[in-house]
Parts: C-alpha cells; sequence; structure tokens
C-alpha cells in the first residue's frame, strides 16, 4: 500500500495543561493536581497524529521567535512531521490553557500569536499542497489562508478534508472546495443551526461530511446515501482534549490510502478513542499499531 501524502495547514501552539478533580466555574478558584507544558494546536497535533498513522506529512503554519517557538519545531520535527516550510515569526506563538476535570473533561483558551499572522501562502506553500493526497485543514488559523490552500488542493486534484473547528463561520468559497467536513455538534450548530438529530443538514454545504458525538460515536452522511451511525470504541477516560485530531488525521489517512469512508471512520474512531486513554495533546496522539488493535476490537 503506497504511503499517503498528507499536507496541514493549521496551528501550531505551546499546551499548558493543569488538570484537577473539578473545572472551576466562573469567578471560581480551585486547586489543581498536576500541571505539563507539551506541543500542541490543532494543526501540529493532526500532522503528527498523520505521521504516527502511517502517512507522510508537511506541516504549514507559524511560530513565534520566543522559546516556545524552538520547542514546537523541535518537538513537531522529532515526531517525523516535514517542517521545512514552517515559518518564523517575530513576536509570540500561539498557546493554549488547558483546563483537564476529572472525567477527561476539559476547557481551553487559546491565543493565537503567530497563528494569527500565517498570511499570504508562498509558491512553495502552494506547490506543497498540491503535491499532497490529502489536504487537512482547521480553523485556528486566518480562514483566508485556509480557502488559498484548499482552492490550490482542488485545482490539483488533491482531497480536501476541513474539519471546521473552532466554531466560525465559513465562506461559501471554502466550503465549495471541500471535500469532507468534520465537525461535532457545537460547530455542526454554527454552520447549519441544526443539531445532532439532522447531520443531514451538513450536506446543504458539502458532498460528504462527519458529525463526531463525542462517546455517542459519529454520523456519516453523503449524497445521495443513507446516513451512517458509527459507534465510539469503549475505553477509559483519561483526557479528550486532542481526540478530534487524531480521529481528523486517521480519517484523512484511511480515505488517502483508499478505504472507502464508513471503513475509514470507523478507524478515526479508534484513533479518537486510543487518543483519549492518556494525558496531554501531542503526545496521546496514537500510532498505527494502537489504532488497528482497537479497530480490530470485537464489538
Amino acid at each position: 500500500m503506497p504511503q499517503t501524502r498528507v499536507a496541514v495547514v493549521g496551528s501550531a501552539n505551546m499546551d499548558l495543561i493543569g488538570t484537577a478533580a473539578a473545572l472551576p466555574r466562573p469567578w471560581e478558584t480551585v486547586l489543581g493536581d498536576d500541571f505539563v507544558m507539551l506541543p500542541g494546536g490543532k494543526g501540529a497535533n493532526q500532522a503528527v497524529a498523520a505521521v504516527r498513522a502511517g502517512a507522510s506529512c508537511v506541516f504549514l503554519g507559524a511560530i513565534g521567535s520566543d522559546a516556545f517557538g524552538v520547542t514546537l519545531k523541535a518537538r513537531i520535527t522529532a515526531a517525523g512531521v516535514d517542517t521545512g516550510h514552517l515559518r518564523v515569526v517575530y513576536g509570540p506563538s500561539g498557546v493554549a490553557l488547558v483546563m483537564v476535570g476529572g472525567a477527561g473533561e476539559h476547557a481551553i483558551l487559546v491565543t493565537p500569536g503567530a497563528n494569527g499572522a500565517f498570511t499570504n501562502l508562498t509558491e512553495g506553500e502552494l506547490a506543497a499542497v498540491r503535491e499532497a493526497d490529502v489536504l487537512v485543514a482547521q480553523l485556528e488559523v486566518p480562514v483566508e489562508t485556509v480557502t488559498a490552500a484548499a482552492l490550490a488542493a482542488r485545482s490539483a486534484g488533491t482531497r480536501v478534508v476541513l474539519n471546521a473547528a473552532p466554531a466560525r463561520p465559513v465562506p461559501a468559497e471554502l466550503l465549495a472546495a471541500t471535500d469532507l467536513l468534520v465537525v461535532n455538534q457545537t460547530e455542526a450548530r454554527a454552520l447549519t443551526g441544526r443539531g445532532a438529530d439532522e447531520p443531514g443538514a451538513l450536506l446543504e454545504l458539502v458532498p460528504r461530511a462527519v458529525l463526531t458525538l463525542g462517546g455517542d460515536g459519529a454520523w456519516y452522511v453523503e449524497r445521495d446515501r443513507p446516513a451512517v451511525h458509527v459507534p465510539a470504541v469503549k475505553v477509559d477516560v483519561v483526557d479528550s482534549t486532542a481526540a478530534g485530531d487524531a480521529f481528523t488525521a486517521a480519517l484523512a489517512v484511511a480515505w488517502g490510502e483508499g478505504r472507502e469512508l464508513v471503513e475509514a471512520v470507523h478507524w478515526a474512531a479508534a484513533a479518537g478513542a486510543a487518543c483519549v486513554r492518556k494525558l496531554g495533546a501531542s503526545v496521546a496522539l496514537p500510532r498505527r499499531v494502537e489504532i488497528d488493535e482497537l479497530f480490530s476490537r470485537p464489538a
């Protein structure tokens, strides 16, 4: 089986992660249990996840000129991701403040830093997109950048997987260039005004979509085909922070390998389940052997 070539356009952040028995409510201070500092950001996470799932991957994004930026590039490169096009922008890198509760639930505040300056894709960056089998993008960098990458991919026959997260308006031009949309319930409602009981509403925007439901699995919908519910793989949840990134990356890799999309969603669900068993984002992203083990587990 040829190795899937994935290009990821997205964010890189330093994740500052604190754990506690319960998350604080507004105006409340709680005592935490532990603290770790790990590379993250949806773009970087999905790039690392794609490599661990068996793809080759080039990451297009921006880091700051600070110490966080040095660490981010070193860690992403060490994971096997091609960072030859990763920009360094003067100023701070993106930072995510992550709070994880005792049941694995989390709350995240992201400050974009250099990610917000990732604009005006160069010809070299666009060429990297065109040479890939699959483009994976999210919305933690300027949407104009994501749109330009998607249009370049579409012109070259590269499949476009858009993880429309975080929830924000998505221009019609970007949706028109999207082959497969991946959203959770909050993001789906932001795009369509409708929730998990109407996954088919996403097909008014794109030809194919996956609506993730956390512990309730996911819906796969495609125009002119019945909707398919894919159950979640049951595991003990430690931290759900990067589960969506593991899911999206694995889905793109499996599709690039030629799997039918329903099977690809099942494999992606196994990747998401493998991820939630560990604390942290990038360190929890599963390797292919872990995904395959859960994928082959009897229902």
